[in-house]
């Protein structure tokens, strides 16, 4: 399905399989992440995402009984009627595991998630963009907004990473680091490729290639690592 230009429903179909849906939401309130645009997909109206919304989940069935659910935010950036929505689509279609986005700021908000989630039968996993693990260069270079150093006291209320490989400054050193130190940390961990957007950052040609040829091969068959060379390799955005 597209609406707005934008794919919005797809089934991963390889490792831990799940139908995903690119939803809409109030966009993402910390927005200063020197890499990303994703957060030019939002809408104030909360009437019209909820339509919008709605028309996505429709397409759900249930068939893997998980469901991965991304609004180029945060889970906070969605109304309350979508939430509901999707609450209402797990139970009718048998989806006992849900997976969501939160950013550092939102934490807090993780807990009560997981709670309501449980007590209608759904295991929430939530994920949680760090980029790279080297606190310097990603609050200095990315401004990724995480006040916290250490990797083990970030992952403690999250289930899942993102990274993000491709910039200059990265090397095959650190790139392994940071997906070691995701993999003792967290569940799983979702490798995303710098491609080109408005953003003020830009991909690093001889960086990607340096992922592709040597750490590529190591982790492209890991059952606990997505690796996305396009950002629409999950098939939705």
């Amino acid at each position: 399905m597209e609406s707005g230009l934008l794919t919005r429903y797809a089934e991963i179909t390889e490792k831990n399989r799940r139908e995903i849906v690119l939803l809409r939401g109030s966009g993402c309130k910390w927005r200063r992440c020197a890499f990303c645009d994703y957060h030019l997909d939002f809408s104030l109206d909360e009437q019209e995402n909820f339509a919008l919304n709605q028309e996505v989940l429709q397409l759900v069935t249930g068939k893997y009984g998980r469901l991965e659910v991304i609004n180029s935010g945060s889970f906070v950036d969605l109304d309350a009627q979508t939430f509901q929505r999707i609450v209402d689509t797990c139970i009718q279609n048998q989806i006992t595991e849900i997976h969501f986005e939160c950013h550092w700021m939102h934490r807090g908000a993780v807990s009560d998630l997981r709670r309501t989630l449980a007590a209608r039968g759904i295991h929430a996993n939530i994920k949680i963009g760090v980029e790279t693990f080297d606190a310097q260069f990603r609050e200095q270079v990315l401004l990724k907004g995480i006040d916290e150093t250490d990797p083990e006291s970030i992952a403690a209320g999250f289930d899942e990473v993102c990274l993000l490989f491709g910039l200059d400054g990265q090397t095959q050193d650190s790139m392994r680091y940071d997906i070691e130190t995701g993999l003792r940390c967290f569940n799983r961990v979702c490798i995303n490729i710098m491609v080109e957007n408005t953003a003020r950052l830009k991909p690093s040609r001889p960086v990607i290639e340096c992922f592709i040829n040597t750490l590529y091969p190591l982790y492209k068959e890991d059952p606990r690592v997505d690796i996305l060379l396009e950002n629409t390799d999950f098939g939705v955005g």
